[in-house]
């Protein structure tokens, strides 16, 4: 009987909790739609008091007014930052600032308008509405806050980017607008040579045959495939550069493949190039006995289409990048890392072609436990400073070795004025800072020693592979204006001004257009450039260059620049250009052909280097 009255009131309950279980799923399953769909109200209602507000020339004069509004998007943005309605969010905030900006004139106000719309099309590319927040920001940085730099970069990302975007007509005109002018403002890429000092025909090198292709690809017709002439490289145990050097520009993609588990293939990465074919002089395959980068595989991938294979024994991180004038696609590859090997004496000056292997790795030993107690003075004990010495060389926060590299060289005469060619003059001063580097204590490796010409990827490259703490390029400044003159220091970053764009054009040997190009790829490779630290070895060394000539020669001080060099660019560690000065002046010419006068701005830039590294090691010893 018991038994009986229990399974009936099991079963009455059964017939309770299965209606109520149901209803409490539909209930979660009708939550997020009913979430979302509060959301959608809010948007609509944001949406509509903006709308009005823009109309309304009375409430639309109250800054309360548009923060009220600011503040409904911003909830719901908040309230989803990866939903259907967070771009559009991020849209008209961006869209309320500049309605404030319009009124209010305040720089701040397109300064945030800018902001999101910088936020909105960089989490959200593929996003219809990306494009328009491109450009609406491209406006206000050309109109409203005089930065046709920043400008022409959203304009080019809009053209690169969002081909079928409703803004795409809209930037390619404005950027065929900006071209034209700067094509009327822009000075010539450099001066032509003197007349007195150029040399004869017969001695000028032979073009190679990649180069001769290089030219004609100018004026191939349209659809004739580019050659793949041959892939170069630099590796180390952790650090390799690949270059592909092309007859001309071709379209090209790139995928990352990993080993396969049954370690029959190990990581490899291919780059296709698209309506290209090999050349004659193009090798198939390339074996690399040292280095992470283990294989070179090269070939036809379909009959329009080349492929280049790299094989890794290590990998890390990639980026891939193309450079202009010739075409060329670069790919710089990153290992596992190992630490960096300091000399225990310096190492006499030697091109950098000739560097011998790697050393070994040299391994940290493990930290011991100490009970000594801290002094009154808190001065850390003989162990502690070794400990901390070895941590900082291991981070890479100690400067002992130093490449110098002269800008140009070979059949690049770099800037020609007042019968001086840039190549030999930055040669001599090179040779000079190393001098001088060496009495000081440091290692020097030099990109060039003698007149050679050697490919700006390259430079950068061969400081990773000997791995050297700092890197330093240096050059002599050029234009039409023979009263221009100067001291500037460069560290890699987009180019903020015209006379940035001016010099980085004539050092890469390209067009300005080429340099607005640029910048696109340089906001992805910066992040993996030492750009705060290069910026701090531009000052230390400017402002030291001033102190050491001005005592007894006129310098002008141009300031501490930036630029995107193609000699900088992939640098690992701080790396710096510095012109000299103006050949095209014709006072600072003649100084810059004088030993004593370079020898003063060895002393500086010496110097600098030197405070540079009192100031980090001091940092990082706290």
């Amino acid at each position: 009987m018991y038994c009986s009255t229990l399974a009936t009131a099991m079963r009455m309950h059964e017939r309770r909790i299965i209606p109520l279980l149901l209803w409490l799923a539909l209930l979660f399953a009708w939550a997020p739609d009913a979430v979302a769909s509060n959301l959608q109200r809010q948007f609509n209602t944001a949406y509509s008091e903006f709308h009005a507000l823009a109309k309304d020339a009375k409430r639309g004069q109250f800054r309360s007014h548009w923060l009220d509004v600011e503040k409904r998007f911003l909830d719901i943005y908040k309230a989803n930052t990866n939903g259907s309605l967070a771009p559009k969010a991020l849209y008209y905030l961006g869209r309320v600032h500049e309605e404030l900006g319009q009124r209010s004139f305040l720089a701040a106000d397109f300064e945030t308008s800018c902001d999101y719309y910088q936020r909105m099309a960089t989490r959200f590319p593929k996003h219809p509405w990306a494009d328009d927040c491109l450009y609406r920001r491209a406006v206000i940085q050309l109109e409203r806050l005089k930065r046709p730099d920043r400008a022409y970069v959203d304009l080019l990302n809009i053209e690169h980017n969002h081909k079928d975007g409703d803004m795409y007509d809209k930037a390619v005109a404005l950027l065929r607008k900006m071209d034209a002018q700067n094509a009327t403002s822009a000075p010539a890429r450099a001066a032509p040579a003197p007349a007195a000092v150029a040399p004869s025909p017969s001695l000028a090198p032979p073009a190679s045959s990649a180069q001769a292709q290089a030219a004609q690809s100018q004026t191939r017709s349209p659809g004739q495939p580019a050659l793949l002439n041959q892939v170069r490289y630099h590796s180390t145990d952790d650090y390799t550069r690949v270059v592909i050097d092309m007859s001309g520009e071709a379209g090209f993609k790139w995928q990352l493949l990993e080993a396969d588990k049954k370690g029959e293939l190990p990581t490899r990465l291919y780059v296709d190039l698209m309506n290209t074919e090999l050349s004659s002089e193009a090798a198939r395959d390339q074996t690399v006995k040292d280095g992470i980068l283990k294989q070179i595989r090269t070939g036809q991938n379909t009959p329009t289409s080349a492929r280049v294979v790299l094989d890794f024994n290590a990998f890390k991180d990639y980026k891939v990048f193309q450079l202009h004038e010739p075409f060329r696609v670069v790919v710089d590859v990153y290992g596992p890392g190992a630490p960096q090997v300091v000399a225990a004496k310096p190492a006499p000056a030697q091109p950098a072609q000739a560097a011998p292997k790697a050393a070994p790795v040299q391994k940290s030993a493990a930290q011991k436990s100490s009970t000594a107690k801290k002094s009154d003075s808190m001065k850390p004990d003989a162990a502690q400073r070794q400990q901390a010495s070895s941590l900082i060389e291991q981070l890479g926060l100690t400067v002992k070795t130093i490449m110098i590299d002269p800008g140009h060289g070979g059949k690049d005469v770099g800037a020609a004025a007042n019968g001086l060619y840039e190549k030999d003059i930055v040669l001599r001063a090179a040779k000079i800072i190393g001098a001088k580097l060496e009495a000081r204590g440091f290692r020097v490796l030099y990109t060039r020693t003698t007149d050679v010409f050697i490919p700006l990827e390259e430079r950068t490259a061969m400081a990773n592979v000997r791995k050297a703490d700092l890197f330093l390029s240096i050059h002599c400044n050029a234009v039409e204006d023979p009263a221009a003159n100067g001291l500037e220091v460069y560290s890699l970053n987009l180019a903020r001004t015209q006379d940035a764009v001016r010099v980085a054009a004539r050092e890469n040997a390209v067009s300005a257009k080429r340099i607005s190009d640029l910048q696109i790829i340089l906001t992805d490779l910066m992040l993996n450039s030492k750009v705060k630290e290069s910026k701090d070895l531009a000052g230390q060394v400017q402002g030291n260059i001033l102190k050491s000539v001005r005592p007894k020669y006129p310098l002008r001080d141009r300031k501490q620049r930036e630029a995107p060099f193609y000699v900088l660019m992939g640098a690992k560690m701080p790396a710096i250009l510095i012109e000299l000065g103006y050949l095209t002046n014709p006072e600072e010419a003649k100084r810059l052909s004088n030993q004593e006068y370079l020898a003063r701005m060895a002393d500086g830039i010496v110097n600098g280097v030197v405070a540079y590294k009192t100031t980090i090691e001091r940092y990082a010893s706290r």
